[in-house]
């Protein structure tokens, strides 16, 4: 099983490990010594909480990967726009950062408040819902019109980054007059006449 990860590996063996023993009892039925009570805490207890929390990680961990998010068709426009070497937005050029590249979706995306990771994971189980309840017979490019983000990109998520302290970023005329505001939120970094669209789906061929 290629690219299974160690977390989830672990998951495998302690599953496997738990359903050894059961079987075992239940074909063999020895008497309940203090042994068979030992292994049976194993099977019953301490292997398949190994195994929950385990794989619960390393689940975790895959559906912060990019590959993850492009296991729904409707998002075949924005991965390929991420993918692609040649691409200009904002998307694809963070997503060549070889850091967090091939989480970029995820990193990007990510609600980093106190309770971050639940809020983002709680929105990842909408679009699970939203997907089998609308997208999942949706043309592509039907969905590409319909998709949109839930509100408008918070700057935060890239404050998380760019600090705005550089030297670089004062001597932009731009950051000069809007630094304060972009800071603030009151004008967004992925709006029209600053960076603009992260995205380029548009122009992304079916």
């Amino acid at each position: 099983m290629k690219g299974v990860p160690v977390l989830g590996w672990a998951a495998i063996v302690c599953a496997a490990l738990a359903a050894i023993i059961l079987i075992a009892f239940l074909v063999r039925r020895p008497p309940l010594t203090r042994g068979t009570k030992l292994w049976l805490l194993l099977g019953i207890g301490v292997f398949p909480l190994g195994a929950s929390l385990t794989g619960n990680v390393a689940g975790f961990e895959a559906s912060t990967e990019r590959a993850f998010c492009s296991s729904c068709h409707v998002m075949e426009p924005w991965i390929r726009d991420v993918s692609d070497p040649q691409s200009t937005s904002l998307a694809a050029m963070h997503s060549r950062n070889k850091w967090f590249g091939h989480n970029s979706c995820y990193t990007c995306h990510a609600d980093y408040g106190m309770f971050g990771t639940v809020v983002t994971k709680a929105n990842g189980m909408k679009h699970v819902y939203h997907y089998f309840t609308h997208y999942r017979t949706m043309p592509v490019e039907q969905a590409k019109q319909l998709i949109h983000i839930y509100e408008p990109y918070p700057n935060r998520n890239c404050l998380q980054c760019h600090s705005t302290t550089l030297p670089g970023y004062a001597e932009v005329p731009e950051h000069q007059s809007l630094g304060d505001d972009a800071r603030s939120g009151k004008i967004s970094c992925a709006s029209a006449g600053c960076h603009g669209a992260p995205h380029n789906v548009k122009d992304v061929a079916p």
